[in-house]
């Protein structure tokens, strides 16, 4: 078993286009956390009002809101890899422009709120085609080692992209700027070099209805259908990452350095986790894991929110991102293998928004609820949920449960 991880592995390793997409996607969210980081203590700085960092997160949520059908059908028609090549360079103009308004102080809060809605634009196109490319660059034996590795580069740059991106504020404002910039420019020169058909040919032109048909291909597929939702309902009740700043403060009352911990807390279980799949050269039993991790997943909300002790509660937030990785690593798997190329643009498109609209509505799930009963009450009632929801699912998606590995989800459609 372990002879055979080595071998894909290093499959991987000798593929060009997948390192390269690696380094795209590691540096195109380096840059992103950057810039949020550095955008983030630049209005506060400037209107004190913490409203307005709310704004910061409605600006770039909503393009995707709005143009996730349309990065779709750009995904499955045009050139993912040009896709990926654009969204990057969109990002370095974005840089540039706060790079502009920091140096010359001329800006207001809307002019950022602008430039960052044309940040949001790109991130949405870039997230759809890096998505949908993966399959394109790697064979399908290794396919889920490859999500593997995606997904802990990925967690490794969320953690390091705020770090650094503190790091470089502490130093200068403009330097987090020139280094996010350097951060896009790389993504943009690797993602050029990227080779091979890395498109789907269609001469179908854009509709309606053909934007809407990645909606129409979830609902007809159970297995996708069921993946897809489960995410969607189970981050939308279990969100926890709001509710962090009160429990630091008033709970654990551990200051900022431990709310700095408890955050990092679940990316640092999730890399490591992830890092420990990739080692899995032929996983078995794939859809029941999926739902007892999704209940682990509750438990450790449930844990969390009733715990009074800070080493408990870090260990709680560890198990809540790694059984969060495994559930994404099979879901994403799944909802890929299970869908065609001509599609897997609008597919993507629409887990896309999924994954968005749970995390952006479960964290303000959280903050309603904690404001109308409680914080501890709106925690604890979210992993309560989430463990409803798993057994709902295992009964509305039985087929799901029933997958062993994950080539059966291209022989089960219904």
């Amino acid at each position: 078993m372990m002879a055979d991880s080595d071998k894909k592995f290093k499959q991987l390793l000798y593929n060009r286009n997948f390192v390269l997409f690696l380094l795209v996607r590691s540096c195109n969210v380096i840059g992103v956390q950057i810039v949020t980081v550095a955008v983030g203590w630049y209005v506060y700085q400037l209107t004190r009002d913490p409203l307005d960092l709310g704004y910061i997160g409605l600006a770039q949520f909503a393009p995707s809101l709005a143009l996730f059908l349309v990065a779709g059908y750009v995904s499955d028609k045009y050139d993912r890899r040009m896709t990926i090549v654009v969204s990057n360079v969109i990002h370095l103009v974005v840089v540039f422009l706060l790079l502009g308004v920091s140096l010359s102080n001329w800006g207001s809060i809307k002019t950022i709120l602008l430039i960052l809605v044309i940040h949001g634009i790109a991130r949405t196109f870039f997230h759809t085609a890096s998505q949908a490319i993966l399959p394109n660059i790697v064979a399908s034996h290794v396919f889920p080692n490859a999500v593997a590795y995606s997904s802990s580069v990925n967690k490794a740059a969320q953690l390091i992209g705020p770090a650094l991106g503190g790091v470089l504020l502490a130093l200068s404002d403009d330097w987090a700027y020139y280094v996010a910039g350097f951060s896009f420019l790389l993504a943009v020169c690797a993602s050029s070099v990227m080779s091979g058909q890395l498109k789907y040919k269609s001469a179908d032109r854009m509709t309606l209805t053909r934007m809407l048909s990645g909606f129409s291909y979830v609902w007809r597929n159970k297995i996708v259908l069921g993946a897809v939702s489960i995410d969607l309902v189970a981050v939308l009740l279990g969100g926890v990452m709001g509710l962090l700043p009160i429990y630091a403060s008033d709970i654990l009352a551990v200051g900022p350095d431990g709310l700095g911990l408890m955050r990092a807390m679940p990316g640092i279980g999730a890399l490591f986790m992830g890092l420990a799949l990739a080692q899995i050269a032929h996983p078995r039993y794939v859809g029941a894991t999926m739902f007892i991790t999704l209940a682990l997943f509750g438990g450790s909300i449930v844990i969390f929110s009733l715990s009074t002790v800070f080493w408990i509660s870090l260990a709680a937030l560890a198990i809540y991102g790694a059984s969060d990785m495994v559930s994404v690593y099979i879901r994403l798997t799944l909802v890929q293998l299970a869908t065609p190329d001509e599609m897997r643009g609008r597919v993507s498109a629409v887990n896309s928004i999924s994954i968005n609209a749970s995390n952006e509505l479960g964290d303000f799930r959280a903050g309603l609820m904690a404001a109308g009963f409680g914080t501890v009450p709106a925690v604890l009632i979210g992993g309560i949920a989430t463990f409803a929801v798993v057994g709902v699912w295992v009964k509305v998606f039985p087929g799901l449960v029933k997958i062993d590995r994950f080539d059966d989800a291209k022989k089960i459609n219904n």
